[in-house]
């Protein structure tokens, strides 16, 4: 329908009033699936490699054939900005499982369901960054790594949903998780970075993390700036001692948090690491998106 945005659904773009997936995909029955959360600048797609890489290795991790080369879905993720006339967007690449009968064996979905969407996002208010946000400490933990595997970005996201909701109720825009252990481990939607005696901290993936795409970048800018970087097993006492905290994800970029529960962060202001590395990352998304080599895959005149 006129002005509606567009949904690419297996091959095919629909608008948003007519994209539909069948009742027996097991993405909706089960959660049975992956997906990526990818950003545009100025009509070129952040870490486009890196996205499609984890994407890809998840689809493998589960079993599921995609079907598509990496190129030929950065192709779709290009045609889906252009379809719906977008520079600066937040896309979503999902896959599932695939139509079948009721049942868990992946036998049942002989073809899986691609799905493309995209809505136009210039990022989040200045003032968040200016202010910093409130993140929860939360009572939910983690999924054990010996459960679901967390370098899987799965549609099933149960576990985060529960901790994002006790944040909300407690006030706070982002949760924060532990591991089974007890260590912490990383946000909802998020990963979680600290500066404590001058060295900026981050727990390892061996905790039980997703590892971001945005926080490999900031390790990566963090130490070709000189900054100490420290991975490993941390306590919440360890977190409660910092003097800034911050997160990240593909449209936080870097987001400061200044209150961690009730307790403000340092002076409660964004701290100077926090600002510095920022400030660097946004110098260097032009340099980013240069880099990708699968920035070269536009899209065909649509």
């Amino acid at each position: 329908m006129e002005g509606e945005p567009w949904i690419f659904i297996n091959g095919s773009f629909w608008p948003k009033s007519q994209a539909k997936i069948s009742v027996f995909d097991h993405g909706l029955l089960y959660g049975d699936g992956i997906f990526e959360t990818l950003r545009a600048y100025g009509g070129k797609i952040l870490f486009l490699t890196r996205h499609i890489e984890r994407l890809m290795a998840g689809a493998r991790a589960i079993s599921i054939n995609i079907g598509q080369s990496a190129e030929s879905l950065c192709q779709i993720l290009y045609q889906i900005l252009a379809k719906n006339h977008l520079g600066d967007a937040y896309l979503r690449l999902s896959v599932t499982r695939g139509e079948g009968e009721i049942g868990l064996d992946p036998a049942l979905c002989p073809h899986p369901t691609i799905i493309v969407q995209a809505r136009a996002f210039s990022g989040h208010p200045p003032r968040l960054y200016q202010e910093g946000i409130r993140a929860e400490l939360v009572k939910v933990c983690r999924n054990a790594p010996k459960s679901t595997d967390p370098a899987i970005k799965s549609l099933n996201f149960l576990n985060n949903i529960l901790a994002m909701q006790e944040a909300l109720r407690a006030g706070a825009r982002e949760a924060i998780m532990l591991s089974h252990e007890g260590w912490v481990c990383e946000g909802s939607v998020s990963n979680i970075f600290w500066v404590r005696e001058g060295i900026l901290k981050t727990p390892a993936t061996a905790v039980g993390l997703l590892a971001g795409v945005t926080r490999e970048a900031v390790l990566e800018l963090a130490r070709l700036s000189g900054i100490a970087v420290e991975e490993g097993y941390f306590s919440p006492e360890d977190l409660a001692a910092a003097k800034e905290i911050f997160l990240t994800n593909t449209t936080y970029e870097i987001m400061p948090v200044t209150l961690l529960g009730q307790c403000p962060v340092g002076d409660g202001r964004p701290g100077e690491i926090t600002r510095f590395l920022l400030q660097k990352y946004r110098e260097k998304i032009p340099q980013f998106l240069a880099e990708d080599e699968s920035n070269l895959v536009r899209p065909a005149e649509s």
